[in-house]
């Protein structure tokens, strides 16, 4: 069976999901779609997709089996609860939306359509954080009593000014939270379990003159398992130094992944299973770690792949994808309640974790 699947959204993302699509046997990417037609159009030309469109209605009606979504956050949930409901499958990137309401909606569409619905995360496909889901589940870490995922990046002025949506609440959902921590988030609560309560604070230190989201934020989460993990992110940094999850088990054995420069292929750079300990690290003041947003998204074009490869399999054996929307929804509540508790000054209980649209108002 050939896959027939269509891309949503031309934008700097989207190259990721052509070039994965097109490495997948069975896959046949047949159509693309954007509401600025011309950029549809240079887009399935420089990719050799068949047809460009301007409405996700008509990149239905070409008979997809399958789409994927790289639209601005926002328009996630329009996208998915479309083609949920006209039985195709979706693939839709990160964050799954920018409200939890909403992700409950996406999700609740998909059940009743009988679709597959993933969310992208390529960084589970990573072998070294493979590895330590492994340990984790065969004792050898043992249940993580302690996490932390720590994400120190560098993003230029350029980089908001360029793209007018970014670094607003009402098109980007949030900050450095919501477009980049999102990931080692969903990583640390793979590892981690369920979040329960968070306490968080966040703020704008560096890009205030162009963006009204945060630039720099810290949490403490705690999880059902009785365990605890912190959160530290920023964009400000001068020196990108990459993202890091970490988590220490029952069994004292601590495991970390790093992800340096960003972009590139996370490592254990701490293992102290009994019997296999290693440490490594690629920090190294020779490396321009400053990357440009389109070289960090190449070099994660071979985890897409992987994932993109999974959600096909997925669809064609009537499996669940590696990441479905419910894994999604739990980062996205994570996130919701830190923006809420730094607002309010409480500990949020995650049962009651509000709109993210209520919460964004506020914070303005």
């Amino acid at each position: 069976m050939t896959l027939k699947v269509g891309i949503v959204g031309c934008g700097k993302i989207a190259g990721n999901h052509a070039r994965a699509l097109q490495q997948v046997p069975g896959v046949e990417v047949i159509g693309c779609c954007d509401p600025d037609l011309g950029r549809a159009q240079e887009f399935a030309a420089a990719h050799g997709i068949p047809a460009a469109v301007s409405s996700v209605e008509q990149l239905l009606a070409l008979g997809l089996d399958a789409c994927t979504v790289c639209t601005p956050h926002p328009v996630h949930e329009e996208v998915v609860v479309a083609a949920a409901e006209a039985g195709v499958h979706v693939l839709c990137e990160k964050p799954i939306a920018v409200d939890v309401a909403a992700a409950d909606r996406m999700i609740e569409a998909a059940d009743r359509a009988g679709i597959t619905f993933g969310v992208l995360f390529q960084r589970r496909f990573w072998p070294a954080a493979r590895r330590i889901r492994d340990a984790i589940d065969d004792g050898r870490i043992g249940l993580p009593t302690l996490g932390e995922a720590s994400v120190i990046l560098h993003r230029p002025s350029s980089y908001y000014s360029a793209d007018a949506w970014r670094g607003r609440w009402d098109t980007d959902g949030g900050g450095v939270l919501m477009t980049q921590a999102v990931h080692q988030i969903d990583m640390l609560a793979w590892f981690m379990g369920e979040a329960v309560s968070v306490s968080g604070f966040i703020r704008t230190h560096t890009h205030g003159e162009h963006i009204e989201t945060e630039d720099s934020a810290s949490a403490v989460i705690s999880f059902a398992s009785g365990g605890t993990a912190t959160v530290t992110a920023t964009t400000g940094a001068n020196h990108n130094l990459g993202n890091r999850v970490s988590v220490i088990g029952r069994t004292g054995a601590i495991a970390s992944v790093l992800e340096f420069p960003e972009g590139h292929e996370g490592v254990n750079e701490i293992w102290t299973v009994p019997g296999e300990t290693e440490f490594q690290s690629p920090y190294s003041a020779d490396i321009d770690a400053n990357l440009d947003v389109g070289a960090v998204n190449a070099a994660l074009t071979d985890f897409h792949t992987l994932q993109v490869q999974d959600f096909a399999d997925a669809v064609l054996t009537g499996r669940e994808p590696a990441v479905t929307g419910r894994d999604a929804r739990a980062s996205l509540a994570i996130i919701a309640a830190i923006y809420e508790s730094s607002r309010t000054g409480k500990v949020v209980e995650l049962t009651s974790t509000p709109s993210l649209a209520t919460t964004a108002k506020e914070q303005k």
